[in-house]
């Protein structure tokens, strides 16, 4: 009499029991102590940042009002990963990584306070925009592979996918909230308030840093520098997928991001929209990004994530291909937000199996190496979007992009590549 009654009422067990646990899975890291006083810092400091990049995007248009000078922008922020990334990341292995860290820190909050005079004065121009923006990515290039390498050592090793989830997580809230910020900031009192509160908001950061006990010591070494990168290099070609996980990396940052900064021209010219307009199109897209990043550290332990990315890499491709066509804001707006659960999902999933194929003595060196394809994808893109889009149309650039995307991810997934198997 009562298996009939108890057997339809299990799975609905089952399913409130996985709810039950769903949000605590979701937010594991920030369990530790380490982990949540960087993961705070970093959301404060990511904050700034994006307000920034809101405000320099609209300041190149204001400048020169070209599609042109936008791509040279973000191309010449991203340069930098390229040219110094490999030497950032053989530093990131032989020092202790947060003083690394805090020296790109300090770097980056300086060039944020000089373009804030520079703006308040009336006397910025487009070559001070470009030089500092360089400047700030050369840090970057340094700074970027120590706290990669460094979020390993903050959780345990079970709960690595989660903590760079939740590290998606507070770069993507940024994504909402200093897009929002930066609009009213530009409506009310202009760029330089934006570039001001990013040079405060690097305190945040830097505290955290100076608080937490890293783990990491470096061994004593006499290889050279570059003997170094070479070991790194040897390492992933004998790792068999991280080759593979770079590519992939590379090609999802090269047709992926054109579309966050080309925003600016569709927000203007397509669909007439001022600061305001831009800034909500910003932050449809990285509240899209939480909610993936959310998704994605509920989900972290799933298995056969190798075919799930190049799933959702075939998707996001066609999501990229209909925000290009749309001319409905409403479609426009839903379509970026669906662009950032996939994208976020795409980085954090190939991100963490780079990490968790990595040992810890050569972390530094391996992130820098998948840094220079998964990051160096971006300026490239970035520069190619901006001439497509200045020979072409912005909408035509996208639909480019997005056959590219697609068809490198049916290419791994009718192939035997070892990704899929992962």
């Amino acid at each position: 009499m009562d298996s009939p009654i108890s057997e339809p009422d299990e799975p609905g067990l089952a399913v409130a029991q996985r709810r039950d646990r769903f949000l605590p899975r979701a937010f594991q890291s920030l369990r530790f102590r380490d982990f949540r006083l960087v993961w705070m810092g970093a959301f404060a400091s990511t904050t700034g940042t994006w307000m920034q990049m809101v405000a320099e995007a609209w300041l190149v248009l204001s400048l020169t009002g070209s599609a042109f000078y936008l791509g040279l922008t973000g191309f010449l922020g991203e340069l930098p990963l390229l040219l110094f990334s490999l030497v950032g990341g053989v530093v990131a292995d032989r020092s202790e990584r947060r003083k690394a860290l805090l020296g790109s820190q300090y770097v980056q909050m300086g060039c944020a306070f000089v373009l804030t005079a520079l703006v308040a004065l009336g006397r910025v121009r487009i070559e001070h925009l470009l030089a500092l923006v360089f400047i700030v990515g050369t840090a970057r290039s340094f700074g970027g592979p120590a706290y990669q390498a460094l979020l390993p050592e903050l959780v345990p090793r079970e709960t690595v996918p989660n903590a760079i989830a939740l590290n998606s997580i507070q770069f993507n809230l940024a994504r909402v909230l200093g897009p929002l910020l930066a609009g009213a900031a530009l409506a009310t009192f202009g760029a330089a308030v934006c570039f001001g509160l990013n040079g405060i908001s690097f305190l945040a950061v830097i505290l955290s840093l100076y608080l937490i006990r890293p783990v990491y010591r470096p061994g004593p070494t006499r290889d050279s520098v570059w003997m170094d990168v070479k070991k790194g290099f040897a390492y992933v070609k004998g790792q068999g997928a991280l080759w593979q996980l770079t590519i992939l990396g590379f090609v999802s940052a090269f047709c992926g991001i054109p579309l966050v900064t080309l925003l600016p021209v569709f927000a203007k010219d397509v669909f007439h929209l001022g600061a305001t307009g831009y800034s909500a199109m910003m932050a449809a897209s990285g509240a899209g990004a939480v909610t993936g990043a959310i998704l994605y550290a509920g989900f972290s332990g799933l298995r056969r994530l190798g075919r799930f990315t190049l799933r959702v890499q075939v998707v996001f491709a066609g999501l990229l291909v209909l925000f290009a066509l749309s001319r409905n804001a409403l479609l426009s707006y839903v379509t970026l937000f669906l662009c950032g659960v996939c994208l976020i999902s795409l980085f954090a999933s190939i991100n963490s199996l780079v990490q968790l194929a990595t040992s810890d003595e050569v972390r530094g060196r391996v992130v820098s190496i998948f840094m220079v394809a998964f990051r160096g994808g971006m300026p490239l893109g970035n520069l190619v979007a901006g001439i497509l889009a200045s020979k072409y149309s912005p909408s035509a650039t996208l639909v480019a992009l997005g056959a590219l995307l697609a068809t490198t991810a049916v290419g791994f997934l009718l192939s035997s590549s070892g990704v899929k198997k992962l």
